[in-house]
């Protein structure tokens, strides 16, 4: 692995989707072990947000399913927000109207994006995400993570390029 000093706040939908598609434990149980290993090093965390949008707390009626339960395992550090977190996260707010539609309050989603951003924000720290900036002015979503980074002067990259900035080589075997 590279020994970039970067730290790294991992959005919802990069474990999501790695979990459920290309990197799936069952065809690529390593990169879990690395992402373990990146917590324990303190570089990578997810903010308390982005957890509560994957692990299934007791008092909810959804099944736990497997990434829930490895998260609640995991080396992956939790951050909370401080003081200093929610500043960042006014500031946000504050910087442009249209950072209040990053999160879609009618369907309830997207409830952890302002708070990945504001973590970053904070700890001077890249956000990992799945999310593209959005160009078009017709878009269904009108802003996005890459979005609101840009605006703020905070560093975002894909997984892919995550992947390939902290060194990770994969090897296949039979």
């Amino acid at each position: 692995m590279s020994s970039t000093a970067h730290i790294y706040c991992l959005d919802a939908n990069v474990l999501i989707q790695a979990w459920q598609k290309y990197y799936a434990p069952e065809i690529c149980p390593d990169y879990w072990e690395i992402l373990n290993e990146l917590g324990k090093q303190g570089r990578i965390f997810i903010a308390e947000e982005v957890k509560n949008e994957i692990v299934v707390s007791d008092d909810k009626e959804k099944k736990e399913d497997d990434l829930s339960k490895w998260l609640k395992r995991s080396s992956i550090p939790v951050h909370k927000p401080t003081e200093n977190v929610i500043k960042c996260w006014q500031n946000i707010i504050q910087a442009n109207p249209l950072h209040k539609l990053l999160v879609d309050n009618v369907k309830g989603r997207s409830l952890a994006d302002p708070w990945v951003i504001s973590h970053a924000l904070d700890k001077k720290a890249t956000v990992v995400t799945k999310e593209s900036p959005i160009i078009s002015l017709n878009a269904k979503k009108p802003v996005t993570i890459p979005n609101v980074c840009n605006n703020m002067g905070v560093r975002w990259i894909d997984d892919f390029a995550f992947v390939k900035e902290i060194g990770l080589k994969f090897s296949c075997r039979l």
